[in-house]
Order: C-alpha cells, then sequence, then structure tokens
C-alpha cells in the first residue's frame, strides 16, 4: 500500500470564476465552499501506514520483542498513531494458526507485514506477492527458500536473519569444552518448523565426528512438550540442547524447570535464555534484531523494494554462563571457558 501524497490539489479557477457575479461577497463565500470541498482529506493528515504483525508466541511473553521494535521505530523517526498503526496476531505456539491470521491480516490492507517464523512467512508469501514481509530472528532464510540469496533477496521479502543454523556446531563445541564427560545429547526441536530438522542434522552429524551421539525429540505445540520431557527423562541424556525456535522460547521456562529437575545440563541458542536459567548460552540477541528490523519498514514505507534491500545478519554473538545452574546441577565449568562468556550469572 502506497501513502497517498499529502500535497494540496490545486483549486480549479473555472469554478471560482463561475461562481463570482463580479464583486458579490456571497458568489465569493460560494466560490471558496467549492475549493474547499475539491481537497482530499488526506491533503489534511495522511492515514498511518498499517503494520500486521504474524507472532507465534502470546502476548504476554512476545510483549517485549514488539516493545522493542517500537523503540526501533521511535530511533527512525516514526510515532505510532501518527506514522503507523500496529496490528499484532498471536498464534500461541500453535503453527497451524498461521494461515488464518495471514488471511486476517493481508484483508486490512497493510503496508507491510512482520513475521517470524519460517512457516509463517512461507504462508504469506504463497497469500502474497505484492506485499513486503519483513522477516525477524528468522532461521535460515536462503536454504529454507525463502529469499534467492542474502545480498539480493528478490521477491517481496527480506529481513533480520538469526544465523543459528551456523551456530548449532558451535553449541556442542562449547557442551565438549565445559562438560568433557558429555557424549548423549537430547535435542529439543519443533517438528512444525522444517528450519529445526535442517539444523538437527547438522548438529547430529557433527556431533558423531567428536564421538558425541544426538538423538531427537520433537513438539510441534506447547501441548506436546510433556510427552518430549518423558522422553527425554527416559533417554537420560548428558545435556539437552535446544534449537531455535519461537514456540520452543516461548516455552522455555517449563523447559528450564524440567532439566532442573531431572538434573540436565541445558544449551539455549540466545543469550537471554541463560539469565532464565539455562546453563549455557549462545546466540545473538533477539530484542536488537526486533528494534533493528524498524529500519526496513522505514525504508519499505518511503518506497524502498524488499528485493533490492539486503538480509542483515547479526555481528555479535554473546556467550552466557549461568554458575547458579551450574551449582544446583553439581557441575562445575572450566576456567578457560568462563573466561570467554560475556556474562557470567553467579
Amino acid at each position: 500500500m502506497h501513502r497517498r501524497s499529502s500535497s494540496p490539489r490545486p483549486v480549479r479557477s473555472d469554478l471560482i470564476a463561475r461562481s463570482l457575479p463580479g464583486s458579490d461577497v456571497d458568489g465569493l463565500r460560494r466560490a471558496l465552499l467549492i475549493a474547499i470541498a475539491c481537497l482530499p482529506a488526506v491533503a489534511r493528515a495522511a492515514a498511518p501506514a498499517r503494520i500486521a504483525w504474524l507472532a507465534p508466541g502470546t502476548a504476554g511473553k512476545q510483549g517485549h520483542y514488539v516493545e522493542a521494535f517500537r523503540l526501533g521505530m521511535r530511533e527512525n523517526g516514526l510515532a505510532e498513531g501518527r506514522d503507523y498503526v500496529l496490528d499484532v496476531q498471536y498464534a500461541e505456539g500453535h503453527y497451524e494458526r498461521f494461515p488464518a491470521m495471514a488471511d486476517a491480516a493481508l484483508k486490512r490492507d497493510p503496508a507491510v507485514v512482520i513475521a517470524v517464523a519460517v512457516p509463517a512467512v512461507r504462508i504469506l508469501q504463497k497469500a502474497t506477492r505484492t506485499v513486503p514481509i519483513v522477516f525477524v530472528s528468522t532461521t535460515d532464510p536462503v536454504g529454507s527458500g525463502l529469499v534467492a540469496s542474502l545480498a539480493r533477496p528478490g521477491g517481496n521479502t527480506t529481513g533480520i536473519c538469526n544465523q543459528a543454523e551456523e551456530s548449532v556446531t558451535k553449541y556442542i563445541d562449547l557442551l565438549r569444552e565445559a562438560l568433557p564427560p558429555a557424549k548423549r545429547v537430547a535435542v529439543l526441536l519443533n517438528t512444525a518448523n522444517s528450519a529445526n530438522v535442517k539444523s538437527f542434522e547438522r548438529v547430529r552429524e557433527f556431533a558423531q565426528g567428536l564421538a558425541i551421539t544426538a538423538e531427537p525429540f520433537g513438539a510441534a505445540t506447547p501441548e506436546e512438550l510433556d510427552a518430549a520431557f518423558r522422553a527425554i527423562a527416559q533417554y537420560r541424556p548428558d545435556a539437552l540442547l535446544m534449537i531455535a525456535d519461537s514456540m520452543l522460547f516461548e516455552t522455555h521456562e517449563r523447559i528450564v524447570a524440567f532439566a532442573l529437575q531431572e538434573r540436565i545440563a541445558t544449551i539455549a541458542p540466545t543469550p537471554e535464555h541463560g539469565e532464565s536459567g539455562m546453563l549455557l548460552a549462545y546466540g545473538a540477541s533477539r530484542p536488537e534484531m526486533y528494534r533493528r528490523a524498524a529500519a526496513y519498514v522505514r525504508r519499505i514505507l518511503a518506497g524502498a523494494k524488499p528485493a533490492d534491500l539486503p538480509v542483515e545478519q547479526p555481528t555479535r554473538f554473546d556467550l552466557v554462563i549461568n554458575q547458579r545452574t551450574a551449582k544446583t546441577l553439581g557441575v562445575r565449568i572450566p576456567n578457560t571457558v568462563l573466561l570467554r562468556a560475556d556474562r557470567v550469572i553467579d
């Protein structure tokens, strides 16, 4: 949706001339009324652009990401209510809701649609080839077929990736350094997210080269997590690795509680989850990616095409180690690993 010009329409002099009998004041008044009627409403105030958002989680857990985006919009000179309105829908961890959400969003004629999970972006791409789509913290957009390349995305889609597909081998390296005896890893993934399946295959292949066994445990919805937990408990792994996925991020507190109960060391793909109880956490800041997504929206509203906007990759990856969790588990993290951490939570 293109914003209409706020330049007033020229007043037609022939209308004024026909309304003026000489110097008649009433005629002048009528002419002025006609001239005002010729001015469109948007000449006085252009309507704010509608930004739709397909959020994979809940309002309670995703709210700080929305606020990070609003902060980015303010930093880019855009005020909510004046320049844009935000229309957020929440899937609450149920990715099967994305088709209905996409349909509802597009019916409201948005200027831009924001999406996070790979399945949501794919559904939007099937539904529209014209409405710009901006993805945020999305895994492997090229390998998932969302864009042609990072430098030249093509089509109507661009955004910010999390590079989680390239970081998964780092998690196994961290595990080997922090917990040398660990040989059995349970990998928790969302089976409704094809990018998770591909990430697991990379984990398994890399782990095999280090004589570490990685076994997958899947859940497609929050309701399926308990079954996955029971299976993991029976497997009795040395560590639990969580693959990057919005539904799993949404339920990370349940994952932490389960792991502590079963005394299993945990590895998370975002630094924020190290602060919430995961033993090791490595990755790029998700709130920062949402804040930076505002720059894409600003440029698109100004007329830029997604096809010409390169996909942004994070440049900073933080390692967070939770020593409180280590003490609870009776684990001693080597100093060589602690010294490399960006944050150590005591």
